[in-house]
């Protein structure tokens, strides 16, 4: 990448911009870490019970914890007005555990999506096929897809344009490279887009049939509700602004000439830069709704809460979930 070009496209001074993204990622540290230590114990009790919606959770939060770890480097590069002092490859490397988290995230809510409605649509066909073993190879593939997939483009990168040397800037290097613009594209498509369509499908068949089954209680179908809007709202707050400008400055950076393109990129680094903190955040929102509205991990986590009160060790709790036996291995 041209140095000089990186200098003039998109000039990043001191501003309250820093301060912004700052709190936003801290927040995101605190909370994410704290609600997802929480609710780590209940949700691996469901998994041992082999319970299919308790193995995404785990895989959801085993991905939420390596991106949280990663955080305090992107504290510390706004605490220092977007100067990046640790170097290329740990530029490189927390951009690897953002992106893979973000879209790790993406592609589970997906499955947990898609196994809701089958359970739901078709509740003794699926059954025979909603195994462990169903589980785990889904969490498996998307695992291993999403980090190749980093992986390559890492190695093709070269590392360069992930770090600005002239300015010091990590993933904010300008002006965008052709390459770089079709792969965006194809994040949008792929990454967000097609999970939208799938998850909007998936969660528009739960409510025709919980709306139709007089068998269910209001409890029951309140819970689904809360789910699937919960789902869709996750993917409005957290992941679909960031998206929505990624394509807006892949098409700009197509149809536009050098000058009006880093004119537009100047006027929307602010409002990109938000809209990539605020994909953090799905880190501590994830727990946060599947405990609300999982009454296995819903009960584990009561159960934990007043033994704590009684004798608080952790090893009382985790003997309590595990001598309930099986009582709450169905998740809504």
């Amino acid at each position: 990448m041209n140095a000089t070009n990186s200098t003039v496209c998109v000039k990043i001074g001191d501003s309250a911009i820093s301060d912004v993204l700052m709190s936003v990622y801290i927040l995101a540290f605190i909370f994410g870490l704290i609600f997802n230590v929480l609710t780590l114990g209940p949700i691996w009790q469901q998994m041992r019970r082999q319970n299919v919606l308790g193995i995404f959770l785990l895989n959801l939060s085993i991905s939420d914890m390596l991106f949280l770890f990663t955080i305090p480097l992107w504290i510390n590069y706004y605490r220092q007005d977007h100067h990046w002092r640790l170097g290329v490859m740990s530029c490189s490397v927390a951009g690897f555990f953002y992106y893979s988290n973000m879209y790790i995230s993406i592609y589970l809510l997906c499955c947990i999506s898609v196994d809701r409605c089958l359970m739901i649509t078709y509740p003794l066909r699926s059954k025979i096929h909603r195994t462990s073993r169903y589980a785990w190879t889904q969490c498996v593939a998307v695992f291993v897809i999403v980090v190749a997939l980093h992986i390559m483009v890492l190695v093709n990168d070269n590392l360069k344009d992930a770090h600005d040397d002239n300015n010091d800037r990590c993933y904010e290097t300008y002006p965008m490279e052709r390459p770089v613009a079709l792969f965006n594209l194809l994040r949008v498509g792929v990454g967000f887009l097609l999970p939208l369509l799938v998850l909007a499908v998936s969660y528009w068949r739960v409510l025709a049939t919980v709306g139709q089954s007089p068998g269910l209680s209001a409890q029951v179908k309140r819970k689904v509700r809360l789910l699937s809007f919960g789902v869709i709202g996750i993917f409005s707050f957290c992941f679909a602004p960031y998206h929505i400008l990624l394509l807006l400055r892949s098409l700009v950076f197509y149809h536009s000439n050098h000058e009006s393109y880093c004119q537009f990129e100047q006027k929307m680094h602010f409002f990109f830069s938000c809209t990539l903190a605020l994909s953090s955040l799905n880190c501590m929102v994830d727990p946060v709704l599947y405990v609300l509205v999982s009454n296995g991990v819903q009960e584990e986590v009561k159960q934990c809460w007043r033994r704590h009160k009684k004798t608080p060790t952790d090893t009382d709790c985790a003997l309590t979930a595990y001598n309930r036996g099986t009582a709450n291995t169905n998740l809504i």
